[in-house]
């Protein structure tokens, strides 16, 4: 990866593995707060990186969700989160010795904030990595659609034997203890969100499809799972306390926050507006399910599609690999338990997208009970917590306790919503 060991002087590409690795280890403040020499291009750069993901594919299936006034919703979780960003940079400078999303837990809350913290950015890295193979296996399946399997005398569905494949192919870049190609690949992520959006209009524009849906103007049904998919667009919090103290100059982490947001919450409601301007109300829980295969722009951006869960599916696994091999080392150093454990792990998430095969619930899940936890109630606790704010009543305290509000609506209903489509669709 692209790191100088000993001085920090350059953040590892991408942030989601090496990143919630080291956040979760607390890597010693001194070393990292001295020498931060990343450029506020380059910084904007990882925000962007950390901020582009998956989620750009199911913004237009939130927006036919919630009807075109859900449009709001995005604008209002972009502002929400972008503040709870700025709130963690507040935390830092409060206490220079916090390096880390963990450490701001542990400082509010000691050793089981920290713990707290850790298990639920594990636990929405491993539901993403989870995504990404359902990504793949529906967009494979969107290409070759006749295509079924038999694994042992037994008949297995087009989707779910992708998924097995997918997996399989996968495997080998996980028990890879070398992440740096990888790396490389994953850092993509933001070419990969322009080239979609380029796809989609150009098949729009010139493949025939065109933009005559109206769509609906609300439907309050919908406004959960709405709320839930956007939550999941913005949860790269976790990564932020990493970015403000690599900065050469950390007084301009504000304004890389600020265009990070902005760029990432234009290119969402870009395609949201797209989609469902193109398909209404019959806009899959991926845009890309509903190209026509058959065109070469379709194909790009479905192929372009497939970057994302090939190359960063065991970057978000590393994390937690990391921590299970840290418990294994007490009680049995053998290293073929390294390998057993990565490929468990793999095994283990097959089985949970092969059980919700539906990205769009599925991502709603993890945005309503682990996006909104990690990217505005944990923030927000943490910092009434460390700052003291909670002790005195002041306009600060009225827009916390407000978005703090907002965040546990969207954590009960959104959580609740999501279950009981699963549940209803199983």
């Amino acid at each position: 990866m692209e790191t100088k060991s000993e001085n920090g002087n350059f953040l590892s590409l991408p942030l989601l593995a090496d990143d919630y690795d080291r956040a979760e280890k607390g890597v010693g403040s001194d070393r990292v707060i001295s020498t931060g020499e990343t450029s506020f291009l380059k910084t904007t750069f990882h925000g962007l990186n950390a901020l582009s993901g998956v989620g750009i594919l199911s913004t237009p299936y939130a927006l036919s969700s919630g009807g075109w006034l859900s449009i709001i919703l995005l604008l209002f979780i972009a502002c929400t989160t972008f503040y709870t960003s700025l709130l963690i940079k507040r935390c830092m400078d409060f206490d220079p010795t916090i390096t880390s999303y963990p450490d701001i837990g542990d400082r509010a809350f000691g050793t089981s904030g920290r713990i707290l913290v850790s298990v639920f950015m594990n636990l929405e890295l491993y539901m993403v990595a989870t995504g990404f193979l359902i990504i793949a296996g529906d967009n494979i399946h969107s290409l070759l659609p006749d295509v079924n399997f038999e694994f042992w005398g037994l008949e297995v569905g087009g989707k779910q034997g992708f998924v097995i494949i997918v997996a399989l192919v996968i495997l080998p870049t996980v028990l890879l203890k070398n992440m740096s190609i990888l790396a490389y690949v994953s850092a993509s992520a933001v070419l990969a969100t322009l080239v979609i959006i380029g796809s989609i209009f150009w098949a729009a524009t010139y493949d025939g499809i065109g933009f005559h849906k109206s769509g609906l103007l609300v439907n309050w049904g919908g406004i959960p799972l709405s709320f839930s998919l956007y939550a999941f667009c913005y949860c790269a919090h976790p990564v932020f306390p990493t970015l403000y103290t690599s900065m050469k100059k950390p007084k301009h982490f504000s304004k890389v926050m600020l265009l990070c947001f902005m760029f990432s919450t234009v290119t969402y409601a870009s395609i949201a507006v797209l989609g469902y301007s193109m398909f209404g109300s019959d806009v899959e829980s991926q845009i890309t399910l509903n190209l026509q295969t058959e065109k070469f722009s379709s194909r790009l951006g479905i192929y372009t599609t497939l970057i994302n869960p090939m190359a960063k599916y065991a970057l978000m696994m590393t994390p937690i690999i990391n921590r299970f091999e840290e418990h294994l080392q007490y009680c049995c150093s053998k290293k073929s338990l390294s390998y057993l454990t990565r490929t468990i792990l793999v095994i283990s998430s097959v089985i949970v997208a092969l059980t919700i095969p539906f990205f769009g619930y599925l991502m709603s899940l993890v945005g309503a009970f682990l996006s909104v936890t990690t990217s505005i109630l944990l923030p927000c606790s943490c910092y009434l917590k460390i700052t003291g704010t909670h002790r005195k009543l002041n306009f600060e305290l009225v827009i916390i306790g407000f978005t703090m509000l907002i965040g546990i609506i969207i954590f009960v209903t959104g959580t609740y919503t999501s279950m009981a489509d699963i549940i209803r669709h199983m």
